[in-house]
């Protein structure tokens, strides 16, 4: 296979983003086919055994078996790290897989992680349940109060660990302010940027280390696959993550990476869009919610307490936003009454979709633990769509009604 039309490393890294989005990582067979094609294999032949020697040695470039090396996987690998303005990336099988590769491929007993209190539920399980498991201690932090990072520090603290805007409360990092902290101290960055995507936000161009994401959100943008990526450096991506995906197996399928790999062309047109549509619906419900005595949480509005710093990191904040309506039993009445937007605990999709995150995805955290992230009983949180705004509002003005307000 060759890479698209002949362009060397270096010519693609000077394309520009909607260029890398459309053309990065595509590599082409002797057929010459437009659109990338899909590998569905699990190993490969050799002409003859030195060369399956070499190639298991590291002294030969090529395929040696899916879980190390696939073409389908390799070309979103490639266009992933692009987008993201990185040197690699690793694919991985969900967003999970994703963070739980990033953290436990570099930490050991004995070592220390700082996280947001802010998170998305299982990424708290991982530091809350996972880590302490296995020696690793953590501290949680108010991820937006700056001075905590700081605070948090010990002398064995090997990482940080954070996600911005947050899940579900959208509470903003200072991505400058904290990279700046962690390489003062000699700390790896980890930052959760699955609600922004790289169409929006690169934590890497504020000295991020490391940017793993759900790539079943924005990057498939449809709601039709699970699949998660970490980018780093090349040193960091081939001497810590890979030794770790290779004998522990979190790959992702070559389907699911063509799939994902689709999506990625139409990513900011998507993102851009849909950022647009969540802020004009944000504003179409801040005094309905605030007359009701809620609560927005959405960065593209003036109210939220870092939307400059938002705006001046993001180049729009997104598709994602959540409000407080007070109760469970009014949160449960505009979910129930709504016919266009459905209920479903996605997120980056082109569908609008709303849930509630106390009974969904931070269940399982219990009560005191939601209660300290501001998870409340009566909080929505809302992926805006591809949808007519106009539509979008007439349903939440007829949910809003149902529940009374």
């Amino acid at each position: 296979m060759k890479k698209t039309t002949g362009m060397d490393r270096t010519t693609t890294r000077q394309w520009r983003p909607a260029t890398r989005a459309v053309r990065g990582g595509t590599w082409r067979s002797e057929h010459g086919e437009t659109s990338e094609a899909m590998f569905l294999t699990s190993g490969y032949t050799y002409d003859d055994a030195q060369t399956v020697a070499d190639r298991f040695a590291g002294d030969a470039k090529g395929m040696t078996y899916s879980r190390l090396q696939n073409p389908t996987v390799a070309m979103l690998e490639e266009r992933v790290a692009l987008l993201e303005g990185a040197e690699a990336c690793r694919a991985q099988a969900s967003g999970m897989a994703a963070m739980t590769a990033a953290l436990l491929c570099q930490l050991s007993s004995g070592d220390h992680v700082v996280a947001a209190r802010a998170a998305f539920g299982s990424c708290r399980w991982l530091v809350d349940h996972l880590l302490p498991r296995f020696g690793i201690e953590t501290t949680v932090i108010g991820s937006a109060v700056d001075e905590e990072w700081e605070k948090a520090i010990r002398p064995n603290t090997r990482v940080f660990f954070f996600e911005t805007p947050a899940n579900p409360t959208l509470d903003v990092v200072d991505l400058k302010y904290v990279c700046d902290l962690a390489k003062a101290h000699g700390i790896t960055t980890v930052v959760d940027n699955a609600f922004a995507s790289p169409a929006l936000q690169r934590p890497m161009e504020f000295g991020a280390d490391v940017v793993a994401y759900s790539a079943t959100k924005l990057m498939d943008g449809q709601g039709r696959v699970l699949a998660g990526a970490v980018c780093g450096t090349q040193e960091w991506i081939d001497e810590v993550l890979l030794p770790f995906q290779r004998n522990t197996g979190p790959n992702l399928s070559p389907f699911n990476a063509w799939v994902v790999h689709k999506g990625l062309e139409t990513l900011s047109l998507r993102a851009h869009h849909q950022s647009r549509s969540a802020v004009a619906l944000g504003e179409f419900l801040e005094p309905r919610i605030a007359k009701a005595g809620g609560h927005m949480r959405h960065p593209g509005l003036p109210s939220h307490p870092r939307h400059e710093l938002a705006l001046g990191q993001m180049e729009a904040t997104g598709p994602i936003f959540a409000f407080d309506v007070g109760t469970r039993e009014r949160a449960f009445a505009i979910l129930d009454a709504m016919e266009l937007i459905d209920i479903s605990n996605n997120i980056g999709d082109a569908r609008s979709l709303m849930c509630h995150p106390a009974s969904t995805t931070h269940a399982n955290m219990g009560e005191e633990a939601r209660g300290e992230m501001g998870v409340t009983e009566g909080l929505l949180r809302i992926n805006v769509g591809l949808e007519d705004i106009e539509d979008l509002k007439e349903d939440m003005d007829r949910a809003l009604k149902a529940a009374g307000i």
